[in-house]
């Protein structure tokens, strides 16, 4: 098992701070998109575990305006930083799934923000045509551009059962061509999906640090209204315990390349629709066991362990 330099691993906080000079703080927007997977394109009811808020509970309300949004997100997490300085993440469905005049509007406005250092495009590797990536590339030539891709699993029989609707040389193929134009490119990763191993796991980090600049892991939520709920509560699968998830966090960490920049180690599920595990709804706590654990086993971050996501 490859060792740490000085024992650190490489943690989004640290590479904001050497990116822009200071903290940036993530604030979660929405374009009003919607999603391939729930407009009948591949299908309609979305991944799996999917609310229909589409992973975007806590972002702002895409009935406002782009800038109307980032003054509102602001206002809220204004006593979490104050470099006045943030990464605008455009967060719920599929990002790049919407006509391209109205794609570069929603983005151009948000780079526009004197307050915005970066903007992150959360989307599906299947939604980057060519004339996306031209723009990506072109609006990164005036701030940074993160593109986040919902990977989840490199397992096959995995990505089915969710119902991720692309084959995993889908996501290799658009990882590749982001990384190209030099886009800072985030791979998602689901842990604790139903059926897997660890060792599943391991081997879809070890993809990610082959493939990606940075990885988020994430716990598998099961929130209410969703068929992964209607699963868990016929017996179909168990949700990990905190100690099992902070020891697989710990060997993920440990099968990344040192570069690898780790934007999350864990995350939060809507606490309104949280169905299990219901250890995680206290997400303090459990970033305390995580940064615990990850002392103990000389695997640290440069500085406080914190999620900035």
């Amino acid at each position: 098992m490859r060792r740490f330099t000085n024992g650190h691993y490489y943690s989004l906080n640290q590479y904001v701070r050497e990116t822009f000079g200071c903290k940036a703080y993530k604030i979660a927007l929405s374009g009003g998109f919607t999603c391939p997977n729930r407009d009948g394109t591949l299908g309609v009811g979305g991944c799996i575990f999917c609310s229909e808020g589409g992973s975007g509970e806590f972002a702002e309300s895409g009935a406002l305006s782009v800038s109307q949004q980032i003054e509102l997100a602001k206002r809220r997490v204004g006593e979490k930083t104050r470099s006045g300085k943030y990464i605008a993440y455009f967060q719920s469905f599929t990002t790049t799934y919407m006509p391209l005049p109205r794609l570069e509007a929603l983005l151009t406005e948000a780079i526009e923000n004197e307050s915005v250092a970066a903007v992150s495009v959360g989307t599906r590797p299947d939604c980057l045509p060519e004339n996306v990536l031209s723009l990506l590339g072109r609006l990164s030539l005036r701030k940074p551009i993160w593109v986040e891709l919902g990977l989840q699993t490199v397992s096959e029989r995995t990505a089915e059962y969710i119902r991720r609707g692309y084959p995993l040389a889908v996501y290799d193929d658009a990882a590749r061509r982001l990384r190209l134009l030099g886009i800072h490119t985030v791979a998602h990763v689901i842990l604790g999906l139903p059926g897997e191993t660890e060792d599943d796991m391991l081997e879809t980090v070890r993809h990610v640090g082959e493939t990606a600049d940075g990885v988020k892991l994430q716990l598998l939520h099961v929130l209410r209204g969703t068929d992964l709920a209607r699963d868990y509560a016929a017996g179909a699968f168990d949700t990990l315990t905190k100690d099992e998830y902070i020891g697989i966090v710990c060997r993920c960490i440990e099968n990344l390349p040192e570069d690898t920049v780790i934007h999350r180690l864990t995350g939060d599920g809507d606490k309104r629709l949280l169905t299990a595990p219901l250890w995680s709804a206290d997400k303090k706590r459990v970033l305390n066991d995580l940064n615990k654990a990850l002392r103990e086993r000389n695997v640290i971050q440069g500085a406080a362990l914190q999620n900035i996501c």
